[in-house]
């Protein structure tokens, strides 16, 4: 069985997709790219396209009941790979160790223009691992 996870607090999915689907202890996070949920325009600039991607992210994460403490894995996609050590400054911020697993895919082009897209994936442990 699925459900799908929604917010108001990071971008309407502009597609045929949900902007999270949770499967068991699983949530599966779509990608996001640096929208301003609220005006649907990019961030302007590299590290605030970042910033505001994981904005994002983390919106949809505590839609799901968690946070970035439950994230398991990241893929980011980028249009020049020569802005990852930004990303990793940026993530840094956000994240704790131990950190999720994670892959950096460059790409020709994202939707809208954006030049940073990243996913994710969360996984809750069954309750009686929670502690």
């Amino acid at each position: 069985m699925k459900q799908t996870i929604a917010t108001n607090d990071a971008p309407a999915a502009i597609g045929t997709y949900s902007q999270a689907v949770r499967a068991g202890d699983t949530v599966y996070l779509s990608g996001q790219i640096p929208l301003d949920p609220r005006t649907m325009q990019l961030a302007e600039g590299f590290e605030n396209q970042v910033r505001r991607v994981f904005d994002n992210l983390l919106a949809v994460c505590r839609a799901a009941g968690g946070d970035f403490d439950q994230v398991v894995r990241v893929t980011v996609y980028l249009t020049d790979l020569a802005n990852f050590a930004k990303v990793n400054e940026v993530m840094a911020s956000y994240f704790r160790e131990p950190y999720p697993a994670r892959a950096a895919v460059g790409v020709a082009s994202l939707p809208r223009g954006a030049a940073v897209e990243i996913d994710a994936v969360m996984h809750f442990p069954p309750p009686e691992d929670r502690g």
